[in-house]
């Protein structure tokens, strides 16, 4: 039954797929971290006000918070962008061409 079991598991590449997740996940740690580190100080300085992603709008019992939207929308945009920044030029496959 052990035998089944990681034959399974190296059949259907479930083992890379469970460490491209965990590196996946800390490489999007690893970006959030500069993100928030270093890129959005600096925007954070430019914009007058300073801390913009603590934006909020009310309307009437409603308070939306714009700022954190924003900033989540940021990250998500910077963090997208370097992973496919990485996945097409570091991690480059020869193309397969079928006969």
């Amino acid at each position: 039954m052990v035998k089944e079991f990681v034959a399974f598991l190296k059949q259907y590449g479930v083992i890379g797929l469970a460490i491209a997740v965990i590196i996946g996940g800390k490489l999007g740690d690893f970006v959030k971290a500069i993100v928030d580190g270093i890129l959005m100080p600096i925007v954070g300085a430019a914009i007058p006000g300073g801390d913009w992603r603590a934006y909020t709008f009310a309307a009437g019992p409603v308070k939306l918070q714009l700022g954190m939207v924003l900033g989540a929308t940021i990250d998500f945009v910077i963090v997208a962008f370097v992973v496919f920044w990485i996945s097409k030029n570091i991690l480059r496959e020869e193309t397969v061409t079928k006969k």
